[in-house]
């Protein structure tokens, strides 16, 4: 196994030298919902549309994407099809570290029902930033503590907002729209 995710973050710099790349493979395989169009790839990563084109030619050759016409625009998506989807899915979690945030904090904490990723992550944006939606109850204390080794462990910045099962309800259409990433499930 990797030491953590500065490994495989090392390990992918080594195998995949284009940087765009990388971004294009986090957007697609952390939210397999994530769907982009060329020019507003380019403008979310701040490439140029030829690097992008590029690169989303090369992922769709390997099968890895899947593009279809919406009108004049082509829009890509993961290709979930692919024998190597579930892999790639679980390299971009290692990759970001939200498998260290699962298992430093949710298993850790009892009571947790269900976790939400949203924001930039949910959308396969690295952004540094990432948005945990907890379902249950929970020592904030206890709570602070290992969210601060999280952030350590993966080098990003956590924030959490805790809900219990009525406020999630009434959020709950918010985080669907959102294509929210469900970490964590143990709602009955």
């Amino acid at each position: 196994m990797f030491a953590g995710c500065s490994g495989v973050k090392k390990l992918l710099d080594y195998l995949i030298t284009s940087k765009t790349r990388i971004k294009l493979l986090l957007k697609f395989f952390l939210n397999a919902e994530a769907r982009g169009y060329l020019r507003s790839l380019a403008e979310e990563f701040g490439e140029s549309t030829n690097a992008v084109r590029v690169e989303l030619n090369r992922l769709t050759e390997a099968g890895l994407l899947e593009a279809e016409s919406e009108g004049r625009t082509k829009v890509y998506r993961a290709n979930r099809g692919h024998a190597l989807f579930e892999d790639l899915h679980n390299i971009v979690k290692k990759y970001i570290g939200i498998d260290q945030l699962i298992e430093e904090v949710l298993r850790k904490l009892g009571n947790v029902e269900l976790a939400l990723i949203t924001g930039d992550y949910a959308k396969g944006i690295d952004s540094g930033i990432i948005d945990l939606v907890i379902v249950g109850g929970v020592d904030k204390g206890y709570l602070q503590v290992l969210v601060e080794k999280a952030e350590e462990l993966i080098r990003r910045k956590i924030r959490i907002l805790i809900l219990n099962r009525q406020g999630f309800e009434k959020l709950k259409g918010k985080f669907e729209e959102e294509n929210a990433l469900v970490v964590w499930n143990q709602l009955k």
